[in-house]
């Protein structure tokens, strides 16, 4: 072997493999096999080297003690490797990822299956980084696991620069509701107002002159008057602003059966007002949720449902309708609107659907938000 390749391996493979290397040379007579055997332990020893290169590397037990790490491990964790040796991950937990999220982890690679995802982790000193992560089992005999293989690349500036365009999302959608809600007000306190004036105005005139000719340009403002209202109230309810989000989504339920003929059951325990930001974002989804069901769904009622418990308030709009590919469809502007609400309050989104039975759209908003 030329010195650059034994300079080249490092760590666990390297005293091994020159091992192997010498007792291969020694005890095998056959020149073919041993020369396969050398090409096959120096190809392993090349893809270790890549991985190390270019990888955060970890090698559990079935029980998820620690076994190998890697320098780049050592490197972004800030531990060296006697202090990782033997310790489970839980050294390096933020404390971030919920029980649930755990839970999945373990059940997916105890059962044999390849687990992918992003995990935040806690540095020596107390700073986080996030890490694209891939676990590998390996399976004994019986296809059981037996060793976990972590393959890891930190995005920790990546999830800064998402965490920034989601700061400037929230306050983008902010900047409209509050332009919704200005906008909202003046049509309904400025030209409503107006308009009802004008209507008085031609009361009195019709009450004097009965056949002054005026009824008919009293029908014409008046229809402008309830098309005012309904804009206004498309922009921004004021019952969502003066009495919270569950009046909100009564009335819009109430009026939206009036104009598209579909029943629709509301479920809600909600008794209490929320974070102005949850509720716009409730509201906003179940809106837009419920417009699709109207478009698309090919249905006579539908299902709302909003559940407030101690761990979190869960929102979910239901119909049996046509559905769809949820997961070959690709995101329409609706659906982006809705999950970036859904990030902006906190919350996460989930759509479920199938042809031919139904969708569910489901918010949940954790009481707790990391």
């Amino acid at each position: 072997m030329s010195s650059t390749r034994k300079n080249r391996l490092s760590g666990f493979a390297d005293q091994p493999v020159r091992q192997l290397l010498e007792e291969i040379d020694s005890h095998i007579t056959d020149t073919e096999f041993r020369s396969r055997l050398k090409g096959s332990l120096h190809q392993l020893s090349d893809l270790k080297f890549a991985l190390d290169e270019s990888s955060i590397v970890a090698l559990t037990d079935r029980k998820g003690k620690i076994q190998y790490v890697n320098d780049k491990f050592c490197e972004i964790s800030q531990y060296n490797r006697e202090e990782l040796i033997g310790q489970d991950h839980r050294i390096i937990n933020s404390g971030y990822h919920g029980k649930n999220f755990m839970k999945n982890l373990w059940d997916t690679i105890s059962s044999g299956r390849v687990w992918n995802g992003e995990i935040r982790n806690r540095a020596r000193d107390g700073s986080h980084y996030w890490v694209n992560t891939t676990i590998v089992p390996f399976l004994d005999n019986d296809g059981e696991p037996y060793q976990y293989l972590a393959v890891r690349s930190e995005v920790t500036k990546l999830k800064q620069v998402e965490a920034e365009l989601q700061t400037m999302m929230t306050q983008v959608m902010n900047i409209q509701e509050e332009e919704r809600r200005r906008i909202s007000r003046e049509l309904h306190d400025g030209i409503g107002q107006s308009l009802f004036s004008l209507v008085i105005q031609m009361d009195r005139l019709l009450a004097d002159q009965p056949q002054s000719g005026v009824e008919a340009l009293r029908k014409q403002v008046t229809g402008i008057m309830e098309d005012v209202r309904g804009m206004a109230w498309e922009l921004r309810p004021s019952v969502l602003d003066d009495l919270g989000v569950v009046p909100a989504i009564r009335t819009y339920i109430e009026n939206y059966t009036r104009h598209y003929g579909i029943e629709v059951e509301l479920e809600c325990n909600l008794r209490k007002r929320l974070d102005m930001n949850r509720e716009i974002a409730m509201y906003r989804i179940i809106q837009e949720a419920l417009t699709n069901v109207a478009k698309y769904a090919d249905v006579s009622e539908a299902h709302v449902t909003v559940e407030d418990s101690e761990e979190a308030t869960v929102v979910r709009i239901e119909d049996q309708g046509a559905g769809f590919n949820s997961t070959t469809a690709g995101n329409g502007v609706g659906l982006f609107s809705m999950e970036e609400r859904a990030r902006g309050a906190g919350g996460t989104l989930v759509v479920y659907s199938e042809p031919g039975e139904g969708t569910v759209v489901t918010l949940c908003l954790p009481k707790t938000v990391h």
